[in-house]
């Protein structure tokens, strides 16, 4: 049964129920108000006080700039006490002031220091280190004055650096004496040598041993002004003596050995202790190793072979950077494509723990030996590009035979066909260039990547380019080489097959292989390589960061170089780039075979087919772009060989002209099997021979009219392929109705309609065309310019033409396609018919008009006018009617 209550008392319910709902929720807005005020009572709002205006500098400045400022006063005050009035004082007054003065400036920082005062201090004890330099001076000047500048020099900057240091090691919280002991420090020993007589090359072993000093100082002493001063003073003296060893590589060798070597193993213990400047401190050091080794070489090889020498030396170094190289113990990112014997444990780090300069042990005891005696990654890098560099050099200078024999040909300076040569260019050259590419090439061939497998695919073909130049080929054999060169090379461009092998795949996309030694991680969500630790300092954890070392503990360096994600590199497909690299390469030999063949007429024939040959193989068995450009390439090569054989032939202009329209007939009946764009680019360029052909038929009009319907047949057949070009039917029709008036003007034809109707004809066919395709198309688009193309020009012919004919057949022209247009309701028929019909029937009304006016009396023709005025005026309103109507029926038509 139905229990449901009737609509009006349910209503009454409804409404209650809703009422008791609003009354609760008024409730609950009150409560909840009150809480509010409870948990958050209002804060009364405090005065505002006016801010104090900000000051210019911070008192720690100001005070730095008083205690500046009162220290080199101070200091200028010595100075010129002791130059000025040191010599009017007796020597108990001089013993008396020096003792006092010194010893008050070096006692006082003491006693600020207590005070809490270090910047007073600071300034106090720079002025004593200046005393204590000035007493120096003094000494030197009264006591010591008969003995040498330079040994005493030498004595004082010792001792001055000794008391500093004792200085500085006293009031450890003084920040100048102690890098001022590390200045005073670099003067000793190069002094001493000067001292004592030495040339340059004891002075230079004097800086390099300052320097390896100061490289101690940098790894064992824990101020950080101090390391920065000795780093800077071992960068400045460790270059010196470097670069004096390489003066002495180059005259000397035997004695600049020596000296390169021990900067070398200095610069490489440094890379070894600090692998923060591990990659520059071993590059410097590979730097110094070729030098020596290289200037001993030297000495040992002819001239020509010392640039060979250089280069076997650097390739010998990089050998120390292997492609399968293990983890690296440094604690940076894995080389690209290192494995380390094998794949990292799944969860486990691949970076591993620090090792060996790079880091601790995972104990932290102490620095570990890289595994299995390997160096760390930073010291290989930096030895491998300094071998990689001198190698690259080596390189640059064996490439002007190359260019040589790329760019010679094409420098001409003898006659096309004459059988003479130019002369050779770089005869002198050593031959031992050649050594170098072989080298260079082959060890970039070892390294499976693609840029080093590029740069030997580049190397291989600059090979067999500058071979004629460095040898002194004859003509034949440099011509045969430089088309086996382009041969070659065109080959592997379509079939780069075997220069990819060992390779690995394109990067960077999804679903593709990951190229060898990518890092495929996540960088949000994989973690962080273990940067450089630093002895006392235990290596991060997923706890937390690394603890820092503890006081005390002698860290060499801090490690303040963080890891970074490296960037992914672009997709590039190994056969798509060696493709390229080949391909450029036998573009240019070809076009250096071609230009090295005109020198012979049948060298010129050869070189013509085998380019042409290549270069339409490569169209059609190529990929990409390369195809497209090979097509240009071999419809320019016909070309050649059509100018050839027109040459060879002693043809005229005019036949060599009908010879070259050969090209573009051939690429109009080859397009039509290729692909689009190889058609496309083959067909554009045949039609600029074809230009060219009608260029040099212009001389003679006759020649050209048959040149210009040539080519419009083989447009017309171009355009009528399935593919249907539209360009072509208008080049096509373009060229017939050029053939057409050249042929006219060659007969002495100067009619207009001669000219005129060979294009009204195909124009009124093309709009009748239109016309039935399309009805609603106006009739000015489809008819008017193939009717105003004869009309017009033929109106004024006839009012200049004394004769009768013109004027007839044009007034019954106008008057059929006036009548036309009446009848199919055609607006441009009807006006331009009507208005030349008009016209030409004025012109030919004239002669009588004029006559009859003549034979009138005088007062007759404005009695004419008026009457004629009177009647327009009387029936004005219907004139205007009926021309309202007139415009509408012309309105209506199309």
């Amino acid at each position: 049964m139905d229990n449901s209550l009737p609509p009006a008392d349910e209503l009454v319910l409804v409404d209650r129920e809703l009422a008791q709902l609003d009354a609760r929720r008024s409730q609950l807005l009150a409560r909840r108000a009150w809480l509010v005020q409870v948990l958050y009572p209002p804060v009364a709002a405090a005065p505002l006080r006016p801010r104090p205006p900000l000051a210019d500098s911070t008192p720690r400045g100001a005070q730095n700039v008083l205690l500046t400022l009162g220290g080199t006063l101070l200091t200028i005050a010595a100075v010129a006490f002791t130059l000025v009035s040191w010599g009017s004082m007796g020597i108990g007054a001089r013993a008396t002031v020096l003792a006092v003065v010194t010893g008050a400036a070096l006692a006082a920082p003491v006693a600020l220091l207590r005070r809490g005062l270090v910047s007073t201090a600071e300034s106090v004890a720079a002025l004593g280190l200046v005393l204590m330099l000035l007493d120096a001076y003094a000494l030197h000047r009264v006591a010591l004055a008969e003995t040498d500048g330079l040994g005493y020099a030498a004595v004082a900057s010792a001792v001055l650096a000794g008391a500093w240091t004792a200085y500085g090691s006293v009031l450890p919280r003084l920040r100048i004496p102690l890098p001022a002991a590390v200045v005073a420090a670099q003067l000793p020993l190069p002094l001493g040598v000067l001292a004592a007589g030495g040339g340059s090359t004891a002075f230079a072993w004097a800086a390099l041993l300052t320097a390896t000093a100061d490289a101690a100082v940098v790894l064992w002493t824990r101020p950080v002004a101090v390391r920065i001063t000795g780093g800077t003073a071992a960068a400045a003296l460790g270059g010196w003596a470097l670069l004096t060893g390489g003066r002495l590589s180059l005259v000397s060798p035997w004695s600049g050995a020596p000296l390169l070597l021990a900067g070398a193993a200095v610069a490489l213990y440094a890379a070894r202790r600090v692998p923060a400047f591990a990659a520059a401190a071993s590059a410097v050091a590979g730097l110094a190793v070729l030098t020596a080794s290289g200037g001993l070489l030297r000495t040992a090889l002819p001239a020509d072979w010392a640039v060979p020498g250089y280069v076997l030396c650097a390739l010998a170094l990089t050998s120390v950077w292997r492609p399968g190289a293990a983890t690296p113990t440094d604690g940076s990112a894995p080389a690209p494509g290192a494995t380390g014997g094998g794949s990292a444990a799944p969860g486990t780090d691949p970076a591993g723990p620090a090792v060996a300069g790079g880091g601790r042990s995972p104990h932290g005891s102490g620095p570990a030996a890289p595994a299995g005696g390997r160096l760390p990654r930073g010291i290989r890098l930096g030895l491998a590009g300094a071998g990689a560099g001198v190698a690259a050099l080596g390189v640059v200078w064996a490439l002007p035979p190359v260019a040589a024999g790329l760019l010679g040909p094409v420098a001409r300076t003898t006659d096309v066909w004459s059988g003479e040569h130019a002369a050779r260019a770089l005869t002198a050259y050593p031959a031992s260039a050649l050594l170098v590419l072989a080298v260079a090439a082959v060890a970039l061939a070892t390294l499976p990547r693609l840029w080093a497998r590029c740069g030997a695919l580049a190397l291989a073909w600059a090979l067999p380019t500058a071979l004629p130049v460095s040898f002194g080929l004859p003509y034949g054999a440099a011509l045969a080489l430089q088309l086996l060169t382009t041969a070659a090379a065109l080959g592997l461009a379509v079939r780069p097959g075997p220069l990819t092998r060992g390779l690995p795949a394109a990067t960077g996309r999804a679903g593709r292989p990951a190229a060898h030694g990518a890092d495929t991680r996540d960088p949000h969500t994989a973690p962080r390589e273990a940067g450089p630790a630093t002895p006392g300092a235990s290596a991060p954890t997923a706890a937390g960061p690394a603890v820092p070392p503890a006081p005390g503990s002698g860290a060499p360096w801090p490690a303040w170089a963080p890891s970074r994600p490296r960037a992914q590199a672009p997709d590039v497909e190994p056969g798509t780039a060696l493709g390229w690299i080949a391909y450029a390469g036998g573009l240019a030999s070809a076009l250096s075979a071609v230009a090295l063949a005109l020198d012979v007429r049948g060298a010129t024939f050869a070189a013509l087919g085998a380019v042409l040959a290549l270069l339409t193989g490569v169209a059609v068995l190529g990929a990409d772009a390369r195809r497209v450009v090979s097509a240009v390439g071999a419809v320019l090569a016909a070309t050649g060989l059509v100018f050839a054989v027109a040459a060879a032939g002693g043809f005229e202009d005019r036949w060599t002209a009908l010879a070259l329209l050969l090209v573009p007939a051939a690429t109009a009946a080859l397009g039509s099997g290729a692909p689009r764009p190889v058609a496309l680019a083959a067909e554009v360029t045949g039609g600029a021979v074809g230009l060219l052909a009608l260029g040099i038929a212009a001389s003679r009009p006759a020649f050209l009219a048959l040149a210009l319907a040539l080519g419009g047949v083989i447009a017309a057949a171009t355009a009528v392929r399935p593919e249907r070009r539209r360009f072509a039917s208008w080049a096509a029709a373009v060229l017939f109705l050029l053939a057409t008036w050249v042929r006219l003007a060659v007969w002495d034809v100067t009619a207009p309609e001669a000219y005129t109707l060979p294009v009204t004809v195909p124009a009124l066919a093309v709009g009748y065309l239109r016309r039935r395709r399309d009805p609603e198309a106006s009739s000015w688009t489809a008819y008017g310019p193939g009717l105003a193309v004869t009309l017009l020009p033929s109106l004024p012919a006839a009012w200049v033409d004394p004769e009768w004919a013109r004027p007839l057949l044009l007034g019954v022209a106008a008057l059929v396609v006036t009548l036309l247009g009446a009848r199919f309701r055609l607006q441009a028929l009807l006006v331009l018919g009507g208005v030349v019909l008009a016209l030409d029937g004025l012109h030919e009304l004239a002669p009588y008009v004029v006559q009859a006016v003549g034979a009138l009396p005088r007062w007759l023709p404005p009695a004419l006018a008026g009457l004629l005025l009177l009647a327009v005026g009387a029936t004005y309103e219907q004139r205007l009617r009926d021309a309202r109507r007139l415009r509408e029926r012309l309105g209506r038509m199309r």
